[in-house]
């Protein structure tokens, strides 16, 4: 690998998604800009069946790092680890183009799997800090992913899901992963509390209005 040319490409994404970044400089700086540069060396390695050198480089990266990337992964374009301390990305992982993850993402298997037992991201998603997205599952293009979130299903194309297990919030087409906020997303657990609330709120106002036709009817009886 070309390493001027990787600072140059890195050097592009980051400031892209990095509001802190102040001089070119300090890419060299982020702990992403290492584990991923590890990564492709360690990937090349392993696609010629250098297993055993492939795992050195990438263990060697993670202890430096935080950052354990399998070498067997595979991972596109433009792809971004914000701080990046325990983010694990699983050996059948597969990454599409322009991809960011923040600290804590985990793209893991669920212990029972054989094969292919690593999700598959496409393009233009976002995962937010400590989600969990685990198993043989594809998440669709221009996804977010809510931090904290668990997703253990599919999830179709231009998707925001959120929660423990992890549930399409919002589904609408031609979503920008430009706007990297994790924090603008919707709150199903907020939504159901103020549907129930809504709810109990009705079931008050019947409860009183039933109250009063009670009472004026024994009034009305106890006049006659």
């Amino acid at each position: 690998m070309n390493f001027i040319k990787y600072i140059k490409q890195e050097t592009e994404i980051i400031k892209k998604k990095d509001p802190a970044i102040r001089s070119n400089l300090e890419v060299l700086l982020y702990p992403s800009f290492w584990a991923i540069y590890y990564y492709r060396k360690a990937h090349k390695l392993y696609e010629k069946g250098h297993f055993y050198r492939a795992r050195k480089i990438s263990q060697r990266a993670a202890r430096k790092t935080g950052i354990e990337i399998h070498p067997g992964a595979v991972i596109g374009e433009g792809f971004f680890i914000d701080h990046g301390h325990g983010v694990v990305i699983g050996e059948t992982a597969i990454i599409g183009d322009n991809v960011t993850l923040y600290q804590g993402v985990t793209l893991g298997g669920t212990g029972k799997e054989h094969g292919k037992r690593h999700p598959t991201l496409g393009n233009n998603i976002m995962v937010g800090a400590g989600a969990k997205v685990l198993g043989n599952i594809t998440i669709g293009n221009n996804c977010k992913i809510g931090a904290g979130s668990v997703v253990v299903k599919n999830v179709p194309d231009d998707s925001t899901v959120v929660g423990i297990p992890g549930k399409v919030v919002v589904q609408d087409c031609k979503r920008m992963i430009e706007n990297l906020d994790q924090v603008t997303l919707p709150d199903p657990v907020a939504a159901e509390f103020c549907k129930l609330k809504d709810e109990n709120e009705r079931i008050l106002k019947r409860l009183a209005k039933l109250e009063k036709q009670v009472a004026e009817n024994r009034d009305h009886m106890i006049i006659n």
